[in-house]
């Protein structure tokens, strides 16, 4: 018997002396060590027990995330955790292999994150500092936690040029959140916010000047966050810039200190007592931004402390977001984040102050989504012009101005100076039926009702045949009078559509006379223009009648019913005698053919953003359309940038509309020469596939900075960009398609896919390529994107 309980004895605890030999309490971890995702394991802890690596369970989730965390103290504050898959279910895996390092799998399984060690390893070290450190065969660090940061950065660690540090996107999501610190190749250290789907970096909302473009040795090298708790910017010539006092108050032989990018993008120094039984939490000693965020933001694209249609508020150090009445949080966990909207405007039902009301949301403003601005009004009248416009979501008024806004609104702010009022639509409800008259007492016999029944009957039957007799003579004088002025009535067939209509003087004073050309197409001149104070593109259609009134029609009833922050917005239109005109939201910076091929090479990361945006303007256009829209002359001229180089799809003249049961179309050739798709020339039936073809050119083009036909004496292997991006992808030369962009080859896993995906997209048979929301898909890495074949063979194999 006692044998039997001393067995079982060492079977108990035989993991336990398994793990202790493997994490001996010196904080090293011999190759083959392993920690599994379950309740109560032990981590690899430093000799001291301050940090621990393993897994932690994220609260109310079943859920762990491989990380480092302080463990002396009750919150266990996660300090680290890799910056791709750090969450995972229970019962996966991280192990340290030879060769390869630390190897995070899930509970089948599957590799999801490693370190990347290609060299022999002799074993791992969870130190004091809180860095893990992987030690190769001699004797020298070849992987260290410091060298790859999550939101925290830890006394002795340092950042060298081009090092960043991501938020998280809220406390319990370790995702990538929006804001970014960086020290910049330049030497400036800054704090932005960024795309989340694209990752390009918005303007800084925080700088530390720390850059001399006069004086490079003046510019900064690292930043530095000393064992004392002092961090600082090293600058290449020795000297310091000091971001925290030199003088590290709490001391911190007593004290735990960290700096973290929290999610709502202040960079914070903490402090927390090293001594358990002082029952102490995280203290703030020093932040930056040190004044508002909410106030920073405002005139910084993408740089919004709070999320679309959150508000921020004013008066408090750090930014407080709070959904208002009518939106609720998209990420429940994330008060920082995206508001969604209770009601979103649609063109599609009716307008007016009989179908919409509005919640009235006090001092709340969004300083950056005015389309339209309209002086001394009453505030009826503002709400009136809100709910008569489909576009409009929200109406501020103030000081006997009204601004109308869509959605969705960025930099909102409750306590601003202007005082203004928001007004957000919302559609009625119906109202309950008021029921029945009900008939009490007792003098209300029987006889009475009989007697009013009838009467009410014939009442009633008397006045609907008076009605009934007016409307039919209504309708007679209105057909005779249409009948005699046909232009002063368009039919449904020629305008169907609540946009703001305009007399052709009010749009020759608009534009001056049409003076400022902004640019020629097949149809029409644009010319600038300015209403109220808001500058415009006025288009003027030639007065070749058939063919231009049917660009008209088209582009009126197709585009007024569309509303995506990729198209390039319909502000109105005229329709006089034989002038059709239309108004159009100003882009500032013109189109992405000037953008493209001008002298000086645009930023890849730019590039990459606007394919992205291109990408998904079509695709609404394809599939989120009441009626589905093919544009038909995807090209850089009809791509449009505005302020912040957002891209916008314009000129639907060409668009051919289809029926919602409708998937293709008969049509004669329409679009561009070197853009067309190869069954515009066939007997083929026409689908959306047509506009992928577009797409994968103009991509191309976007991606080198080159047009689509490039006709020069010398170089007719490179004339045809289709055929040129395949020699180079076949012979592995895409740094010569880049003409080695050096920012592109950076980012060469990227560059590959979109070169992929644009193969995939000029592939000769509409079949094998894939859809605008396939495309949108690939690019932002979605799905992996499998190897293309030569584009130009009769057939090839369908994209799965």
């Amino acid at each position: 018997m006692a044998s039997v309980i001393y067995f079982l004895h060492l079977v108990t605890f035989l993991p336990f002396s398994i793990v202790a030999q493997r994490n001996n309490g010196n904080g090293s971890i011999a190759v083959g060590a392993s920690l599994t995702a379950t309740d109560n394991i032990i981590p690899w802890l430093s000799p001291s027990g301050d940090f621990a690596f393993g897994f932690q369970r994220i609260p109310g989730e079943d859920n762990f995330v491989l990380s480092i965390w302080y463990d002396k103290i009750p919150d266990k504050t996660i300090i680290w955790y890799p910056q791709t898959n750090p969450v995972l279910s229970r019962g996966s895996k991280v192990e340290l292999i030879n060769r390869r390092g630390l190897v995070l799998s899930d509970p089948q399984g599957r590799e999801v994150w490693n370190s990347s060690s290609i060299s022999d390893i002799s074993y791992g070290f969870m130190n004091d500092t809180g860095n893990f450190v992987i030690v190769g065969s001699n004797s020298s660090n070849i992987w260290e936690s410091f060298n790859y940061p999550a939101d925290t950065m830890l006394p002795t660690q340092v950042i060298e040029r081009g090092g960043v540090i991501n938020s998280k996107m809220s406390k319990t999501n370790f995702s990538r959140g929006r804001f970014q610190l960086q020290l910049l190749q330049d030497g400036n250290l800054v704090l932005n916010s960024r795309d989340i789907t694209t990752d390009f970096a918005y303007a800084p909302y925080y700088t530390a000047a720390t850059d001399d473009p006069s004086n490079q040795s003046n510019s900064g090298d690292q930043v530095i966050f000393d064992e004392t708790g002092y961090m600082y910017v090293l600058r290449r010539n020795g000297q310091r810039f000091d971001l925290t006092s030199r003088k590290a108050e709490p001391p911190s032989r007593d004290y735990y200190h960290r700096a973290t990018l929290d999610s709502d993008g202040v960079l914070t120094r903490y402090s927390h007592a090293k001594n358990p039984a002082s029952n102490t939490s995280w203290e703030e000693i020093w932040l930056v931004p040190a004044r508002n965020m909410c106030a920073q933001s405002i005139g910084l694209e993408g740089s919004r402390a709070c999320g679309l249609n959150n508000v921020c508020s004013l008066d408090t150090d750090r930014p407080n977001c709070e959904c208002q009445r009518g939106f609720s949080l998209l990420d429940p966990n994330d008060p920082n984040g995206d508001c969604k909207p209770d009601f979103i405007p649609s063109c599609d039902e009716g307008n007016g102050k009989e179908v919409y009301d509005f919640i009235e949301l006090a001092d709340v403003n969004w300083s950056q989504d005015d389309y339209m601005h309209i002086r001394s009004v009453y505030e009826q009248d503002c709400k009136n012009y809100c709910a008569e416009d489909c576009f409009c979501a929200v109406a501020i008024y103030g000081g006997s101005q009204c601004w109308k806004k869509k959605l969705p609104l960025s930099n909102g702010r409750r306590g601003s100076s202007e005082r203004a009022k928001a007004f957000l639509k919302f559609r009625k409800v119906d109202r309950p039926s008021q029921g029945p008259p009900q008939f009490s007492g007792e003098n209300k016999d029987n006889k009475s009702l009989i007697f009013v029944g009838p009467a009410l009957l014939s009442t009633t039957v008397f006045v609907f045949i008076v009605m009934s007799g007016v409307i039919c003579v209504g309708f007679f004088l209105i057909y005779k009078y249409k009948a005699r002025n046909p232009n002063i009535y368009p039919t449904r067939t020629a305008v169907d559509t609540n946009l703001p209509r305009f007399t052709y003087q009010e749009l020759v004073e608009a534009t001056g006379g049409f003076k400022d050309e902004l640019g020629k197409g097949s149809f029409g001149i644009v010319y600038k223009g300015v209403i109220g104070i808001n500058t415009v593109a006025v288009k003027k259609l030639y007065r070749v009648f058939q063919e231009s009134e049917k660009e008209f029609q088209t582009e009126v009833n197709g585009v007024a019913r569309t509303h995506h922050k990729n198209l390039v917005q319909l502000l109105g239109y005229c329709k006089e005698g034989d002038q059709r005109l239309l108004i159009y939201e100003y882009m500032s910076n013109g189109t992405i053919a000037s953008f493209l091929f001008g002298d000086i090479r645009p930023c890849w990361k730019q590039r990459s953003n606007i394919a992205l945006g291109i990408a998904k303007g079509l695709s609404y256009l394809h599939e989120e359309c009441s009626t589905q829209v093919i544009h038909c002359d995807i090209k850089p001229q009809n791509i449009l940038l505005d302020d912040y180089y957002n891209a916008k799809i314009s000129d639907f003249g060409l668009a051919k509309l289809l029926n919602i049961n409708q998937s293709q179309t008969s049509t004669g050739i329409r679009g561009t020469k070197g853009y067309v798709a190869p069954e515009w020339f066939r007997n083929t039936q026409i689908t959306a596939k047509v506009d992928v073809y577009s797409f994968g050119v103009l991509l191309l083009e976007i991606i080198s900075c080159r047009k689509s036909l490039l006709f020069e004496s010398g170089n007719e292997d490179r004339a045809v960009l289709t055929d040129w991006v395949w020699d180079c992808y076949q012979e592995g030369r895409l740094d010569a398609f880049v003409e080695n962009d050096l920012e592109a080859l950076d980012d060469y896993k990227r560059l590959k896919k979109f070169i992929m995906v644009a193969i995939w997209c000029v592939q000769e048979t509409p079949s094998s390529r894939p859809t605008m929301r396939q495309v949108i898909q690939l690019l932002e890495g979605i799905v992996e994107v499998s190897e293309p074949p030569c584009p130009f063979l009769s057939l090839v194999p369908a994209l799965t």
